[in-house]
């Protein structure tokens, strides 16, 4: 009997928007059920994980992998699931076509590879064992009631009439990958919706854990960059993973510093048009990751002293709140663009009070323009005239 390895490249939960989860591990087909295992033969050599905070509401992952085989050439099932949608008006895709996943693409050894895609059972509580629906047998939101006559208590749930049964379902992109004899590359591009939310511009969870099931438990060579490309972006990460070594700044502006949230440690970023990287050897995670929006680590501040954010999720009430309270709120209101991009203010007032703020960053080379202005910054401007 065959047995197929099936590598869960990532899972995505959406809330209010999504939130993202991506888990590397090793499963196997028995039956209908996708069975997490212990690779005995292949070993994650290295792993460069980038992930790109945009201004679209999307995130962009591109992570690239090296798998040492050293025994003979084997077929591997390796693919990509995605939770359903939460809290979210979109339809069930019985086709498992996921509707906030983009551009998803896999190269393995310089070659692109065609995917496939499933409705399968999700339980996180079991480390992501699944199976493939009989989708006769199982209905959507909106598609049924349940025996008490309710609905569905929210649409990341499906309902078997039958069984009188509630199950988390998730959608699976996979794909068949013939594994060479000693080094292989495996490449995926993909993007996705995160979340968002009261209290925070942007949620990107991300499971590490996983890795672990490689022979060896373990990643060798394990790189982690986090890039605000053409944008400037606020957010931390709790020190529960990174503490062993430190954050460097690698491209355009930046900085970080240490800070509290409750009794957590956590590494508070600022990065304008940059890259943060992190990197360690022997990289055993025995926690799970996700980048936070800071806006939680700022409510001791009068609203205007959080981050200004162009994400198309970022919801001007979050800083309008106290507005009332500050002298000059139009025109603070009107220049929070520029200060957002570094700019130098020549009034003093405004110099004084942006510089009080330890996100802003100012930048001397930046001529004030506003050739990069969003629709969402213009409106924002326009109504503080």
């Amino acid at each position: 009997m065959n047995k197929y390895l099936f590598l869960t490249v990532a899972a995505i939960l959406f809330i209010c928007g999504g939130n993202v989860r991506a888990n590397d591990g090793v499963f196997y087909v028995n039956g209908n059920h996708l069975v997490p295992i212990q690779e005995t033969d292949i070993m994650l050599t290295k792993e460069v994980l980038t992930i790109g905070l945009c201004d679209d509401g999307y995130a962009r992952v591109d992570v690239q992998y090296e798998l040492d085989n050293p025994g003979m050439a084997k077929t591997v099932v390796m693919g990509f699931e995605a939770n359903a949608p939460y809290n979210d008006d979109v339809p069930f895709s019985p086709q498992g076509i996921h509707p906030y996943i983009a551009d998803f693409t896999v190269n393995m050894n310089g070659e692109e590879l065609a995917y496939m895609n499933a409705v399968v059972k999700s339980d996180f509580q079991v480390d992501g064992d699944f199976q493939p629906l009989n989708l006769n047998s199982w209905k959507a939101y909106g598609e049924v009631k349940m025996k008490d006559g309710e609905d569905l208590p929210h649409n990341a749930l499906l309902y078997s009439e039958q069984a009188d049964s509630l199950i988390d379902f998730s959608y699976a992109y996979y794909f068949v990958a013939h594994f060479k004899p000693g080094r292989n590359t495996v490449h995926h591009t993909y993007r996705y919706r995160m979340s968002y939310g009261v209290g925070r511009t942007f949620e990107v969870p991300y499971w590490l854990k996983p890795a672990m099931r490689w022979r060896g438990g373990q990643i060798d060579d394990f790189t982690l960059r986090i890039k605000a490309t053409n944008t400037a972006k606020h957010f931390f990460l709790t020190d529960s993973l990174f503490s062993a070594s430190t954050f460097t700044i690698t491209e355009g502006t930046g900085k970080m510093k240490k800070v509290k949230l409750y009794d957590e440690s956590c590494t508070e970023f600022t990065l304008r048009n940059g890259t943060v990287e992190w990197h360690a050897t022997n990289f055993k995670p025995r926690a799970d990751m996700t980048i936070q929006s800071a806006e939680r680590l700022n409510y001791d501040h009068f609203i205007l002293g959080t981050f200004y954010d162009r994400s198309d999720n970022y919801m001007p009430g979050s800083y309008m709140l106290e507005i009332e309270k500050i002298a000059d709120r139009e025109r603070i209101l009107r220049n929070l663009p520029y200060a957002h991009r570094g700019y130098i203010f020549k009034d003093k007032k405004l110099r004084k009070y942006f510089s009080q703020f330890w996100w802003y960053m100012p930048d001397a080379s930046y001529q004030p323009s506003t050739d990069d202005f969003t629709p969402r910054e213009w409106k924002l401007i326009n109504e503080h005239q």
